[in-house]
């Protein structure tokens, strides 16, 4: 096994990180074209402790070499099964999510943790990721490091990439929440001027 770790900070709010975690795949996220869709299983908020846990499957276009596509079936899509939680007490998204395509040969165990930055927790975010990654093909332990040593270094220049992608959604969501504030003021404007 081989782990993958990295901590990063956004210049945005935890509210702002936490909602825009939401439009993270799609259009206006250029860095991720290799994602066709994001299904909403299952979505509900324990009464109890407030935490919202939804799961998610994604379905990505395959980027493995063509050769080990042929080798194995010639399948050019992928599918990630997602599980978050969203603390909105605690102020903490965790979200863990696993490869469904291919796991009987290698598995990708993401776990990535938004809480405010222990710096400046009303403007800053922090980020935790994390990945354990095992080649469970048979054979010499060799080549399962092999696997999983390529696998890491795929799996950073990904996560540097996600959360390029990641930082212009936020600054659109910045943007977007700026124009409805400015417009629900104006809206409120008039309304008092009507009743002058």
């Amino acid at each position: 096994m081989k782990v993958f770790s990295t901590t990063n900070e956004f210049d945005y709010s935890w509210e702002e990180v936490s909602t825009g975690n939401w439009r993270k795949y799609g259009p206006w996220n250029e860095k991720t074209p290799h994602v066709i869709a994001v299904d909403t299983l299952s979505r509900s908020v324990d009464p109890s402790t407030g935490i919202l846990r939804t799961e998610r499957l994604i379905t990505c276009k395959q980027s493995a070499p063509k050769w080990l596509n042929t080798f194995l079936g010639g399948q050019d899509t992928s599918l990630v099964y997602e599980t978050s939680y969203v603390d909105p007490k605690a102020k903490k998204v965790t979200m863990c999510s696993m490869n469904m395509t291919w796991s009987e040969l290698l598995s990708v165990q993401e776990t990535v943790i938004y809480k405010p930055s222990i710096s400046a927790p009303n403007t800053k975010t922090q980020l935790e990721q994390t990945a354990r990654i095992t080649a469970l093909c048979g054979g010499w332990q060799k080549v399962k490091n092999s696997i999983e040593q390529v696998t890491v270094e795929r799996f950073s220049q990904n996560a540097a990439k996600g959360r390029e992608g990641f930082e212009m959604v936020l600054e659109m969501s910045r943007k977007v929440f700026a124009e409805q504030r400015e417009q629900r003021q104006r809206q409120l404007r008039k309304e008092n001027t009507a009743h002058m």
